[in-house]
């Protein structure tokens, strides 16, 4: 079970395959087996390195609150001890927060960033599905949400299920989330969810300097794909792809097109 001390905290990682390095980065509460697809998939041609993020699956909890940025200098910590100077860098939902600061505040260590199912950091509540706000309670028009009040188990059927948009994965999924919230760590979940709500890299990602795409899903209902639209717009030379019907869960449900779409980009000149 290989795992390394970055800064307060010893990080579990996996390594995978040969050629150049691709990094994956999870999203909100994802362990890194939850990239199984492109695992199999991207070590016939790169050396994939997957972690479970600060809080979630084997890697500690946080002792204190952190932000992407301190998630960013967890990834810079596990490329260090690996001995990889440059990578490719996949972030996909918090995880793309992660993988924007990584871009930013080291653009030395990148090769190309692929940001899926983006975020900004900055969600207005119109930008909230209505089952969501409801598992928060916040039907009722509140302006703020205290996340550690709130019936962990609705949030996390409430994320399953939006997240899938096939009616066969939501049989399994929703059924499995809420068998598992037991033994999910609340808190590091919940120290998650609270950096996406904190932290907003959006003013400064005219900085990147990577060659980027953004992959979003119109069928996306956890995450607007206007906040992919966004980014694009931001970024220098981003590249935009949309895909028709695909959900948050775009890299399990249409894993084969997530991983196309990915290893095209990568395999193209810069």
């Amino acid at each position: 079970m290989p795992k390394v001390q970055v800064g307060n905290i010893n990080m579990y990682y996996e390594v995978h395959g040969e050629g150049e390095p691709l990094i994956l980065i999870q999203g909100l509460a994802g362990p890194s087996r939850a990239w199984f697809f492109q695992t199999r998939a991207f070590k016939k041609h790169y050396q994939v390195i997957v972690f479970d993020n600060r809080g979630i699956g084997k890697t500690d909890k946080s002792p204190e609150p952190y932000s992407a940025k301190t998630m960013a200098d967890d990834t810079l910590g596990l490329m260090d001890h690996l001995g990889i100077d440059r990578a490719h860098v996949l972030g996909m939902s918090l995880g793309s927060l992660v993988a924007q600061e990584l871009a930013i505040n080291y653009p030395q260590r990148l090769r190309k960033l692929i940001l899926a199912m983006a975020i900004t950091g900055r969600q207005g509540r119109s930008d909230v599905h209505p089952e969501m706000l409801r598992a928060f309670g916040t039907e009722e028009g509140a302006t703020d949400i205290d996340h550690r009040s709130v019936d962990f188990s609705k949030v996390m059927g409430a994320v399953v299920s939006l997240a899938f948009n096939k009616r066969l994965y939501r049989m399994v999924h929703v059924p499995l989330a809420k068998l598992l919230v037991k033994r999910i760590n609340v808190d590091g979940y919940i120290d998650q969810m609270e950096t996406i709500a904190a932290d907003s890299p959006l003013d400064r990602v005219h900085l990147i300097q990577a060659s980027t795409l953004l992959l979003t899903g119109t069928g996306d209902r956890l995450v607007s794909p206007s906040q992919s639209e966004l980014l694009a717009s931001k970024i220098p030379n981003a590249k935009l792809v949309k895909v028709e019907g695909a959900s948050h869960a775009f890299f399990l449900e249409m894993h084969s097109r997530f991983n196309k779409e990915v290893l095209d980009f990568l395999r193209e000149s810069q």
